[in-house]
């Protein structure tokens, strides 16, 4: 490729994109939106406990620079002049928390994930001291439930739990964020002068915003007992945040930042009232915008701002259902069953199998999200045979993740009053042919994949690119690039799709209440942990062995009295 024909490439835009499983990081041309090069790296995740989620946050940090350094070397080797790279946005995983201390970079404790369960406790002792114990109190400042799920409790538990993050704060060295703000600080300088901020579609997932005013609420973090001191600056979603100041791209501007989910919606281009995307990754997220009006959901639903592309531009907000195991379960079919080696497997053994012949999974193995925001759930298989067999349980897996985009699907549809006439969807998971039809079979409607399945990482690219001092991607209807799709449509009756999805809620309702948050404190789960039941266990094994010692002293005294006969 000739120096005149790289010219023609125009400005490119990087966007990070660092999810749950993986951190991605990809080179778009900001003229024509194609995807020119990405590096991906998986990462780790750890389960210290029953229920705990963590990761290492320096681990996160290092896939990020290693991504953006084996990119640029992939884009040298197209002979494309890395320094077109106008801008970067960044993506996250929301929620994912945070603390580290300023003075030396260091994190003080691993991420805590926004799936883990261990603050359960912390919940129920907060709603102790709201009024009817109403999950809901603080809907109509934040749009949220009060729930393991969001960054106010999770922290509360790190200042519960950890001595040396109470001592880090105490001392004025601790900062909070999500992984947003980990990123940005780390990437623009960390201890020498790093940039401490998130946007408002991360800050409008930590419970501690106020999705009205934009602004951390003093009421909130009174409750919570979070200091605001170590909360970072809330800044729009495109807008020039900082330079990168090592690697590859030293220099170039951090001009873009949105929460996973609301990334997708502005890559899907979703930005009028009533459009919606699914995203299928780790979980499973339904995003309807609703424009510049706070929808409040009677049906389950979370109340979100879906993105402010500008420090002048007015916010607009979205209603979003929340799955917590989509793309999880195939990695628990992979990495815990073992029943396939690669998660590509479980597509192949679904079609093999063509049904589940009457096997239901609920993987409610971090409770039930919406509709149900019920966290003493668990997974369940049920409907089992002995036909049941591995590609069964892998079609029934799949069809889990259809069955709950349903469930959201529905609670949307209620909500806006508008059914949607089909889905446009996006993720991981999406590459999936059996999985994309199972969905629109079961949601009796079509479902619409773009060619290039990237949304996330198109839409935190789309806003860094747009921001004032960078200005090289317009967002402008009229400009954005025409996406081809493929489609799906419905192939089963609606009475079929309706009588599997009935089996589904059967399953969902046998999930509910295994779990509660008083487990035995020595962790002894032995039968002889209970007095009442091991006395009687023990004095039952002592009734059992006097009652066959008599019944030999007979047999015995029978034999004698007959020997003297």
């Amino acid at each position: 490729m000739a120096a005149s024909d790289r010219m023609v490439l125009g400005p490119l835009v990087g966007a990070i994109d660092q999810g749950t499983s993986s951190t991605r990081f990809l080179v778009f041309n900001a003229k024509t939106a194609e995807l020119l090069s990405h590096h991906q790296v998986e990462i780790q995740q750890k389960f210290p406990k029953e229920g705990w989620v963590e990761q290492e946050p320096k681990e996160i940090l290092k896939s990020v620079h290693e991504c953006v350094e084996k990119t640029c070397e992939k884009l040298q080797q197209l002979n494309i002049d890395i320094t077109n790279i106008k801008a970067i946005g960044v993506s996250n995983q929301r929620e994912t928390t945070v603390v580290w201390d300023k003075t030396t970079g260091e994190p003080l404790y691993n991420a805590i994930v926004w799936l883990d369960l261990r603050t359960q406790s912390t919940v129920e002792r907060l709603l102790k001291r709201i009024p009817g114990k109403n999950k809901a109190f603080f809907k109509f400042k934040t749009g949220l439930p009060l729930s393991t799920y969001f960054s106010a409790v999770k922290l509360r538990w790190l200042l519960d739990n950890v001595e040396e993050i109470r001592k880090a704060v105490a001392d004025g060295r601790a900062m909070f964020g999500t992984i947003d703000s980990w990123l940005i600080w780390s990437l623009t300088g960390g201890k020498n002068g790093g940039v401490h901020c998130t946007d408002v579609t991360n800050a409008s997932r930590t419970m501690l915003f106020n999705i009205h005013s934009l602004e951390w609420d003093p009421e909130l973090c009174q409750f919570f007992d979070i200091p605001v001191e170590i909360l970072p600056k809330v800044r729009s979603s495109s807008e020039i945040y900082g330079l990168m100041k090592s690697g590859a791209l030293t220099g170039v501007p951090i001009s873009g930042c949105l929460g996973d989910q609301s990334a997708a919606l502005v890559g899907q281009m979703c930005f009028q009232d009533g459009q919606a995307k699914n995203t299928y990754g780790t979980g499973c997220f339904l995003l309807c915008n609703t424009g510049q009006k706070s929808v409040f959901s009677e049906h389950g639903l979370l109340t979100t701002i879906a993105y402010k592309l500008g420090r002048d531009k007015p916010v607009c907000y979205a209603l979003e259902g929340s799955v917590a195991i989509a793309g999880a379960v195939v990695r628990w079919l992979r990495d815990n069953l073992g029943i396939v080696k690669t998660s590509q497997e479980v597509e192949k053994l679904a079609a093999e199998a063509g049904t589940s012949y009457g096997c239901y999974f609920v993987p409610a193995f971090s409770g039930l999200y919406a509709p149900y925001w019920e966290p003493s759930a668990r997974g369940i298989i049920c409907g089992l045979t002995q036909f049941t067999n591995k590609n069964h349980i892998a079609f029934a897996a799949l069809e889990a993740v259809c069955f709950q985009t349903r469930e959201i699907l529905d609670a949307i549809n209620k909500d806006c009053g508008i059914p949607l006439s089909q889905l446009q969807v996006d993720g991981g998971m999406t590459a999936n042919k059996v999985l994309m039809q199972l969905q629109s079979d079961i949601l009796c409607i079509p479902v619409v994949k773009p060619s290039m399945p990237e949304t996330t990482a198109l839409g935190a690219a789309m806003a860094a690119g747009a921001a004032e001092g960078v200005g090289i991607w317009s967002l402008n209807p009229g400009d954005l690039t025409a996406v081809t799709c493929e489609r799906f449509e419905p192939q089963i009756n609606p009475e079929e799709s309706e009588f599997r999805y009935a089996r589904w809620k059967k399953a969902v309702v046998k999930s509910m209440g295994w779990e509660t948050s008083e487990a035995p404190s020595n962790g002894d789960t032995s039968i002889f942990s209970s007095l009442p039941l091991g006395f009687f266990i023990i004095s039952s094994m002592i009734m059992l062995i006097g009652a066959k010692y008599v019944s030999v002293i007979s047999i015995v005294g029978l034999r004698i009295e007959s020997t003297e006969d």
